[in-house]
């Protein structure tokens, strides 16, 4: 079955994203900017559209509000279909596929996931950290974004801020009537989580304590001099996050159902929205070898490494973030050599500002026991942040590219391309004077497969959230995983609440192997050489879109429709 997934045409998803919006993909067609004005009106009026309607300042999704939102669907769906696509670039039909996508995800929401009916969790909405993909990672009911507040707060910031937080008491009181009839049983056991993580960010800005990570580094925040409305705002909040949070560990109790959206539902949105390939069966398949092949790889390194002294940790908070802060300048500087990255300054900075404190072994999740011996795996996945950078620094002249696709539909792109680069700077290079950090390499990859493989039979209902959070640590090498900790049932969870996201750094990688094999096949049938470097620069170019997007840029049709 392997060889048969691995040898799959991807033609037929060229059009997936539209399949049940567009009529064929003329993606060969000659430039026309008409096409582009219209492409480019249609997304502002869907994004208004996808955006919740607000009541008494509060998203509302009680019946009235989605019926509108199921009414605009059916209107933005003929609008697009009915574009006229004679002289549309490339580009265009680029363009119109993630529209469309975008549209399938809100089509799946009112259809199948139904969050503001079936997860408790939908209604968190406070954030203080930045994430390292384009948006949060998750759905969620609203966003309030602590983190893009400049501290102290101005006076304008202060209102916004005060207006912005006086809605979530009245959020969650709708809500308790919104989920009345929910009944999936591990939303609601593992749904309080989300709110007692809220209730710790709003102590923390009352009392200002709050860090928070970011684009440029650690921030922190204070409502110090900004005024009694938004200290108001805030303790009520708190007392309302921290009441919700009561009302689940109260309720779950008593659900008793399914969580999962179930293999049918599952492949409709990879196909649809995620614009991912594989459906469930194929990506057990596909997880189950990169499992295999990272464990494999693992031991085969240990052996190779067997007179090697073993990788110790820096058990010293001045010592390591000296060590750390070494390890970043090489990694940056490796990758800029390489031609991996331009040398950008805002590059440059982006890498840094996320450089490693120390963190005492028992306060050590996987992530931070891998760091602990060497930081290069991880700061290799970091290369996300400077995604973000461009993102901030060297915006997409393409408005429906610049920002954050909907629905989380970035992540095989975003997910993948950072797990892929760990393993391409390691066969760059890297780790040539330092062979044993490969080990960590192969141990990060194998706990992406482990986890994503618990995640897919929770999506169908085959494992429990607690089930899947032993599978995802048994699996993972040396025993750096246990199921018991706090970051394991984050992941799994956020996994069970956005399907496919769990998978989509195995599956967003092999898109990324099937990119650059590609590339290359076409560049030695045409006699010329293949610089993997012109791959990032384009991968860069197009934008943080699906991989199928991705390789309808840089790949002539042509091309594609011979492929294996």
């Amino acid at each position: 079955m392997l060889q048969e997934i691995l040898k799959r045409r991807t033609t037929a998803l060229l059009c997936a994203g539209a399949m049940v919006l567009l009529p064929q993909c003329n993606i060969m067609a000659t430039p026309a900017h008409a096409a582009s004005a219209q492409l480019q009106s249609l997304f502002t009026d869907w994004r208004a559209l996808a955006t919740p309607e607000q009541r008494d300042g509060a998203p509302d999704y009680g019946a009235k509000a989605l019926s509108h939102k199921k009414d605009g669907l059916k209107k933005m769906q003929r609008r697009l279909a009915a574009l006229d696509r004679t002289g549309w670039t490339t580009e265009d039909d680029i363009d119109a596929r993630l529209i469309a996508a975008e549209m399938n995800g809100l089509d799946f929401d009112l259809r199948v996931r139904r969050p503001w009916a079936r997860d408790p969790g939908y209604f968190a909405t406070i954030f203080a950290e930045e994430s390292d993909v384009p948006a949060h990672e998750g759905p969620s009911a609203d966003t309030i974004d602590l983190f893009h507040y400049d501290y102290p707060l101005s006076p304008q910031a202060a209102s916004d801020l005060a207006a912005r937080l006086s809605g979530v008491p009245v959020l969650l009181e709708r809500a308790r009537g919104w989920l009345a009839k929910s009944n999936t049983a591990d939303l609601w056991k593992y749904g309080d989580r989300e709110f007692r993580r809220q209730a710790k960010v709003l102590e923390a800005l009352l009392d200002g304590s709050l860090k928070m990570r970011t684009l440029e580094g650690q921030k922190a925040a204070t409502l110090d001099g900004a005024g009694a409305p938004v200290r108001e705002a805030a303790q009520k909040a708190l007392a309302a996050t921290r009441d919700f949070a009561d009302w689940i560990a109260q309720e779950a109790p008593h659900k008793t159902g399914p969580s999962g959206v179930g293999k049918a539902n599952y492949d409709w949105y990879m196909k649809n929205v995620q614009l991912v390939p594989y459906n469930w069966d194929e990506q057990v398949v596909l997880l189950r070898r990169e499992l295999e092949r990272a464990q494999a790889s693992l031991r085969l390194e240990e052996l190779h490494n067997r007179n090697l002294p073993p990788l110790k940790p820096v058990d010293n908070a001045v010592a390591y973030r000296k060590y750390a802060t070494t390890k970043m300048q090489q990694f940056t500087d490796f990758i800029i050599k390489a031609g991996l990255v331009p040398d950008q300054p805002y590059y440059r900075a982006a890498m840094a500002a996320q450089t490693l404190d120390y963190t005492p072994p028992e306060d050590r999740n996987f992530f931070l026991k891998v760091t602990a011996l060497d930081p290069w795996p991880l700061y290799s996945h970091d290369i996300h942040w400077t995604e973000l950078a461009r993102i901030k620094d060297d915006p997409n002249p393409d408005p429906i590219r610049r920002g954050a696709p909907l629905f989380n539909i970035y992540a095989a792109r975003s997910e993948g391309f950072a797990t892929a680069y760990e393993e391409i700077v390691m066969q760059a290079g890297l780790y040539d004077h330092e062979p044993r950090g490969r080990e960590l390499v192969w141990i990060m990859l194998a706990n992406r497969a482990a986890r994503g493989l618990a995640s897919l039979y929770v999506q169908a209902n085959r494992m429990d959230l607690a089930t899947a959070g032993r599978f995802h640590a048994s699996w993972t090498p040396r025993g750096y995983s246990d199921p018991n900790n706090s970051l394991v049932g984050f992941e799994q969870l956020l996994y069970l609440r956005q399907p496919g996201y769990g998978t989509s750094y195995v599956t967003g990688k092999l898109m990324f192997d099937q990119l650059i094999s590609r590339q290359a096949h076409e560049a030695e049938a045409a006699g010329r050489p293949f610089d993997v470097r012109t791959t990032f620069a384009g991968i860069a170019a197009t934008g943080i879109v699906p991989w199928p997007l991705v390789e309808e840029a840089l790949i002539p049709a042509r091309a594609l429709a011979d492929a294996p």
